[in-house]
């Protein structure tokens, strides 16, 4: 089954794409830092960076399965579901650029992923109705990654569209939840891992994290992890026991082990994210943040696209 993978970012859906046995031929992005690094991690898919309202899709290579990431800002409770924001009412519109591609290529499934939210769009009827007079059949779930093989709590939509008469219906088990215990590295003896580790009451440090930290021991003892910019898991943080809560754009997660403290480092903010430890990511921090926090979970992905598989 051959794939292609619009706003490709850091390769979570071509990697998901690739456990199921998919050859992903064709990814696009209009950054050049994805671009790259999607290509350094899948050197023998065919790469374009451009802004995909811009694409020409006779160029791009027949497909079976056609999967897609619009941009998800616009439409997140964060940020930029207000109208009148010109730079989200833009993201939001990179959604019409899967039923140009659809219009074209007429591939058997596509899938989508993006925020819960985006069906809350004020056009998403309209881009239903396309999808729908291109003769797509539409299913969508809401998947918490953590339900399918991913160590974090992390819930998307993926809406399903087939050439069928009717919706696929899809078989899609719950998986034991993993804890974030299982790749934290406290003696950072992996790979990437430098430490990074200062006193929890170094000089400087804020009354609301050292309060989050205190309140963190009372509730879970000296090892914990924990929101260390804004808000989030309450004000204690949560067990190791569980899986970690959604990685953003921005590193937010710290880790507390006794008497130091340091933030979730980007390889295990990789493995959270469920890509393989060979996965190559960015040494500049902030960057490698960035695309992981953007990323699709391959693992949740890979069962996924097994059970269209299944069910198709």
């Amino acid at each position: 089954m051959k794939a292609i993978d619009l706003f490709a970012g850091a390769g979570g859906f071509s990697t998901g794409a690739q456990l199921a046995g998919c050859d992903v031929v064709w990814a696009a992005n209009h950054w050049p830092d994805a671009v790259e690094w999607h290509t350094r991690n899948h050197p023998t898919t065919d790469h374009l960076c451009q802004d995909l309202h811009q694409a020409d899709w006779s160029r791009v290579p027949e497909h079976d399965i056609m999967l897609a990431s619009p941009c998800c800002q616009g439409h997140s409770k964060a940020r930029g579901k207000l109208s009148g924001n010109p730079q989200h009412d833009a993201s939001r519109s990179t959604a019409w650029a899967v039923v140009s591609a659809a219009e074209y290529h007429r591939p058997s499934v596509i899938v989508v992923e993006n925020v819960p939210e985006f069906r809350d769009w004020s056009l998403y009827p309209a881009w239903s109705q396309a999808m729908d007079t291109l003769g797509y059949s539409l299913s969508h779930c809401v998947l918490d990654a953590a339900d399918h093989g991913a160590p974090q709590h992390r819930q998307r939509l993926f809406i399903i569209l087939t050439r069928s008469t009717t919706p696929l219906m899809l078989e899609l088990p719950k998986q034991p939840h993993i804890p974030a215990s299982s790749f934290l590295d406290f003696d950072h003896t992996r790979p990437g891992n430098t430490g990074g580790w200062s006193p929890v009451n170094k000089p400087g440090r804020s009354l609301a994290t050292l309060a989050r930290v205190a309140r963190g021991r009372q509730a879970f003892g000296d090892r914990f992890i924990m929101p260390y910019y804004g808000s989030g898991s309450g004000l204690t943080g949560r067990s190791i026991d569980r899986p970690i809560g959604t990685l953003t754009t921005r590193a937010r997660w710290a880790v507390v082990d006794g008497d130091r403290m340091r933030m979730v480092s980007t390889t295990e903010a990789r493995a959270a994210m469920t890509f393989p430890d060979t996965y190559q990511i960015p040494s500049n921090v902030m960057l490698a943040n960035h695309l992981l926090g953007n990323a699709v979970c391959p693992e949740p992905v890979h069962h996924l696209i097994n059970a269209i598989k299944k069910a198709a």
